[in-house]
């Protein structure tokens, strides 16, 4: 499976779905007797951890962003009450 249709498939899928997804691959991976059909197995679970770090890293910059919003609106108001 090509990194872009892997990409595509997991595009919609929330975190706690990408890795429940993951784990499966590893439970499969755990299971396999024979290593050499497993490579391919083990490079997809390497790229939807890829996928896993940047939909993370996404989540926590959106985090941030929007911690930094309300603390600048309550900022505001707590100065708006001084001035009054």
């Amino acid at each position: 499976m090509k990194d872009k249709n892997l990409t595509n498939n997991y595009e919609s899928l929330s975190l706690q779905e990408l890795t429940i997804e993951a784990n499966k691959m590893v439970e499969d991976l755990e299971n396999q007797k024979n290593l050499e059909n497993s490579l391919e197995k083990y490079q997809n679970l390497v790229k939807l951890n890829n996928i896993i770090e940047k939909k993370f890293q996404k989540n926590i910059k959106d985090i941030n962003e929007k911690t930094k919003e309300n603390i600048s609106k309550l900022t505001l108001k707590k100065n708006a009450k001084k001035t009054k």
